[in-house]
């Protein structure tokens, strides 16, 4: 019985991310390479317009950082 609700609780929320209005790109970079990365979307995708937002990030070993650009698709 959990694991069938954890299941469809899975399902739910792959649905809801797949019919989000927002674009979403996740890298995995250096730090300095990261930072270019966010700077560039900012710079493309105006905050003011797009909504554009690092959405998650994490440190991982080697100075290595993963993270998700998030923004709307148009700044209608």
């Amino acid at each position: 019985m959990p694991r069938e609700r954890f299941s469809a609780n899975l399902a739910k929320s792959r649905a809801r991310t797949e019919k989000s209005t927002f674009v979403r790109q996740t890298y995995r970079q250096p730090r300095a390479d990261a930072r270019k990365t966010a700077k560039k979307w900012f710079a493309e995708y105006p905050k003011a317009a797009y909504w554009t937002q690092v959405e998650s990030w994490r440190l991982l070993e080697g100075d290595v950082v993963e993270f998700t650009m998030r923004r709307l698709p148009t700044a209608d």
